[in-house]
């Protein structure tokens, strides 16, 4: 499914996403009338300082202006590891833009995450993971880690490894591992999604209830409320 026909499918009453060097930006029009804020990443883009920066930086914008929830589309690479982005410190402008939804979120703008292509490392984290519901579309490939990375770590044999993830969900690249693990909530039928996103209009995102949700959405811990000072 291309992101177009996810876009069609999720926002029947128009939206005006667009796609700028694979970061996504824009706003969409909610069947309940309530517009939602719209980023993400596009055509498995790494993730670095100048794509982090400028996710943050419209949703911080929107925050005084717009009360809807915050949808966040994800088919990125993993983080970009180039010498120009450790330099400037890529895990701060990754750790702030995690913050920033998460701090959205506690701040009533309930954050939703659809992984339809690609997402790994510090790329995932700091977004589909970062939001209060993950909804994976089948044929989305999430890693935490890949299997080449966590043997060279780990000192154990690909096949090994392999052979592990088919039993332990830890770690494990793969949607079915992420839902099992319960950072996946949901997996894609159009109508459980599209709940998700509208739901969300209405305060509690992880409110929708659908079969086939591995999770049910809560609310962010003491942890996610002290990055923002909301209040319990």
């Amino acid at each position: 499914m291309t992101l177009d026909s996810i876009l069609a499918s999720l926002f029947p009453d128009g939206h005006d996403v667009r796609i700028d060097k694979g970061v996504i930006l824009g706003s969409a029009m909610l069947r309940s009338g309530t517009t939602a804020l719209v980023i993400g990443v596009a055509d498995r883009t790494a993730i670095g300082v100048d794509e982090a920066i400028r996710l943050s930086g419209y949703v911080l914008q929107s925050l005084d202006r717009e009360s809807g929830p915050i949808l966040v589309l994800v088919d990125s690479d993993s983080q970009r590891m180039s010498k120009r982005d450790e330099l400037l410190g890529l895990n701060e402008f990754l750790s702030h833009l995690a913050k920033v939804l998460i701090c959205a979120d506690m701040n009533g703008r309930p954050t939703v995450g659809l992984l339809y292509g690609h997402s790994a490392a510090g790329a995932l984290l700091a977004t589909g993971l970062a939001t209060r519901v993950l909804v994976g579309l089948p044929g989305a490939d999430p890693a935490v880690m890949d299997l080449p990375s966590m043997a060279k770590v780990t000192k154990l044999s690909i096949e090994t490894l392999q052979e592990k993830a088919k039993s332990t969900p830890v770690f494990a690249p793969g949607l079915s591992n992420l839902a099992r693990m319960g950072a996946v909530h949901l997996i894609w039928n159009g109508a459980a999604a599209r709940r998700s996103v509208g739901g969300a209009a209405g305060g509690h995102a992880g409110g929708a209830r659908s079969p086939g949700c591995a999770r049910q959405g809560t609310w962010w811990p003491a942890e996610g409320r002290r990055y923002c000072g909301a209040r319990s």
